[in-house]
């Protein structure tokens, strides 16, 4: 079955809407996370505990219909609680393997970077390749498989920089913040409703249902200004003079596959550089590195994709016009 991406659409506004049921009032943040699944990548949720990051990647997974495992990644956890072990069964007398959390279609990876290095970089196969390596041997992951991180600031206490190999893994890193009063006032008022903790999320699709999703966000059109402007933007930052590292050729691809996704949320078959600056922060703060000694000046990853973005030339409008009944504000 081959979806159109009106179908896709509303698909994806059904899934939100079900999410929106658990995570209140962080509908720009929620399309984010949508479009990277559905550009297929992985998401890095980081912000302060208790925001919401852990509730919103359980209720992706419901929504979306995925198998789901968890992994709290605390300090010693180690690389085999990830990928699985060899076990030596008495029956046979053989060794068999006993599949790890990643043997799923959507891994919560909570709390990341609670654990240290070794640990982290135990991801690094499994995100990029869709597979894991145990004693030699390789096994392939599920398809489709997505990772679903969450993690504290750096600054906060008993948290592990994560290595900048594995961030650049990540298609997307995305921060939800504090919510307003009103949207705090409405938390409270639907846990008094519903008269317990847990909050159902409804299935929208499943595993197959996004695969198909993911195949017609492939055909979006991209044109070749919008392109350009991709790579123009990732450029500048590996000139700018706050930066000690700029971003990687992945970060154009990253911003090219999420834009495609986030065009098809806003309604439309084409993308424009309105969806790349929309996602740009989502795809580049976590792929850039400021200057150590610009730390204490309150120079910052995101001040800095502002200055880029301030500075690159947007191109002109694409030439093809929204399709009719399809185009969202």
């Amino acid at each position: 079955m081959t979806l159109t991406l009106d179908e896709v659409a509303a698909r994806a506004t059904a899934i939100l809407t079900e999410v929106e049921r658990a995570v209140v009032g962080k509908r720009q943040s929620l399309e984010i996370v949508l479009s990277g699944i559905l550009a297929g990548g992985h998401v890095l949720m980081e912000d302060f505990p208790g925001l919401g990051k852990t509730l919103a990647a359980r209720s992706f997974a419901q929504a979306l219909g995925l198998d789901f495992a968890r992994a709290q990644f605390t300090p010693d956890l180690l690389p085999s609680d990830l990928t699985g072990s060899f076990l030596y069964d008495q029956r046979t007398h053989e060794f068999t393997f006993r599949k790890g959390p990643l043997f799923t279609g959507l891994l919560l990876a909570d709390e990341i970077n609670r654990t240290p290095p070794k640990t982290q970089s135990a991801l690094l196969e499994a995100m990029q390749e869709g597979q894991v390596t145990v004693e030699g041997e390789t096994f392939a992951l599920p398809k489709p498989f997505h990772v679903l991180a969450t993690a504290n600031p750096v600054e906060y206490e008993g948290t592990y920089p994560l290595p900048e190999a594995q961030l650049d893994r990540f298609l997307l890193r995305v921060s939800f913040g504090y919510p307003s009063a009103a949207d705090e006032w409405e938390v409270l008022q639907r846990r008094m409703a519903r008269q317990q903790e847990a909050q159902v999320v409804a299935s929208v699709t499943d595993g197959a249902g996004l695969i198909e999703m993911q195949q017609a966000v492939e055909t979006v059109t991209v044109d070749e200004g919008v392109g350009q402007y991709c790579v123009r933007l990732v450029a500048a930052t590996r000139t700018h003079q706050n930066l000690l590292m700029g971003a990687s050729p992945r970060a154009s691809l990253a911003l090219l596959l999420t834009s495609r996704a986030y065009a098809v949320l806003r309604g439309r078959d084409y993308v424009t550089p309105e969806d790349v600056k929309a996602v740009a922060h989502a795809c580049l703060d976590h792929r850039v590195t400021v200057r150590p000694e610009l730390w204490m000046n309150d120079v910052s990853a995101a001040s800095v994709v502002d200055s880029v973005l301030s500075s690159v030339p947007t191109p002109a409008a694409t030439s093809g016009g929204p399709r009719t009944g399809f185009e969202r504000p």
